[in-house]
């Protein structure tokens, strides 16, 4: 067991944005690190009893296509009504079809590993966002109560 300590802000709420913060955390606590991760504005939404995320390919260059789409299909094509739900679907069957756990695995991974999860009151607040909606295996604060975890910590990560 280590005594190091690992915050996360997660501020996106889409499908490929949720991976990076829960891996880096179940990681980091499975190799005996104290993990907090700190849910703001559309990271909350990872924090969802009910997770229905997609991916949002507009604005997301690097996403890489198959059949080369990447090469030849521009960037606004992936605004075509449509387009966010069969990318969704095409992620989540590559998701599977390689054997990587869902983003809800992953969460109970972390859960299950003592990570400290806080979602964002302001936030709450400001989106008019029902706690009860949220799980149950959280805390609530703001950014207060963030810093008071990243001020000694030995890693802060901003995704």
């Amino acid at each position: 067991m280590t005594d190091k300590s690992m915050t996360i802000i997660a501020t996106k709420g889409t499908l490929d944005w949720a991976y990076p913060p829960f891996i880096l955390s179940s990681t980091a606590a499975a190799l005996g690190y104290n993990v907090t991760m700190f849910f703001t504005f559309y990271g909350l939404q990872l924090l969802k009893k009910d997770l229905s995320l997609s991916v949002s390919p507009l604005g997301n260059p690097g996403m890489p296509m198959p059949m080369s789409m990447d090469k030849w299909f521009p960037v606004l094509g992936t605004a075509i009504p449509g387009m966010q739900a069969m990318m969704t679907g095409m992620m989540k069957n590559t998701i599977k079809s390689k054997g990587v756990a869902s983003v809800a695995e992953l969460r109970d991974l972390c859960i299950e590993a003592d990570v400290k999860m806080i979602g964002c009151q302001m936030t709450i607040d400001l989106f008019d966002l029902n706690p009860k909606d949220l799980i149950d295996e959280i805390d609530l604060g703001g950014a207060a109560t963030y810093l008071d975890h990243a001020g000694g910590s030995d890693i802060n990560l901003f995704i």
